[in-house]
């Protein structure tokens, strides 16, 4: 459910700056690459929340947005990382290191109860896809400018 509650903030962030969102759904591989062919063709951008569907099949979806000059902006790293052009989100890493935090704890005997549930909202990182960001420079569908604040924030990082 963390999809659907990521798409409906992102839908009220939308409306708030008075945004058009076109709605693209699929249940399969098949169904979402034409949901993306839809998309691309009445769209400026695309933006996936986090979704296991989604993301098995985000090299083939990057691909459909990168070959229609489209940025692709999804919910996570890893969809980045496979062709997505940007996010902002958690360290993974960082949740890794709190997890083995939390763990330790627990196999200490400290009660899951006394421990505080932690949620990553602070200090997120900016991933930006490079070859997605140089492809995009060259030929995007609508003017792509990253300001300067993006491009040389400390919590900025590209991916290959």
């Amino acid at each position: 459910m963390y999809g659907v509650s990521t798409l409906n903030r992102f839908k009220a962030y939308a409306k708030e700056k008075g945004l058009e969102v076109i709605d693209g759904t699929g249940t399969d591989l098949t169904t979402l690459q034409q949901a993306a062919q839809m998309l691309v063709e009445k769209c400026d951008v695309l933006f996936s929340p986090n979704d296991n569907i989604v993301a098995s099949g985000m090299t083939a979806l990057a691909s459909i947005a990168l070959e229609n000059h489209v940025p692709y902006y999804a919910a996570a790293d890893s969809m980045v990382q496979d062709g997505a052009f940007a996010t902002v989100g958690i360290d993974y890493e960082e949740l890794g290191r709190e997890t083995a935090r939390m763990t330790v704890e627990v196999l200490k005997g400290k009660d899951t109860a006394d421990i505080p549930v932690k949620v990553f909202q602070d200090n997120l990182s900016i991933y930006i896809n490079q070859k997605t960001l140089d492809s995009l420079e060259k030929d995007c569908r609508t003017k792509l400018v990253l300001p300067d604040s993006v491009m040389k924030a400390d919590n900025l990082k590209l991916l290959d």
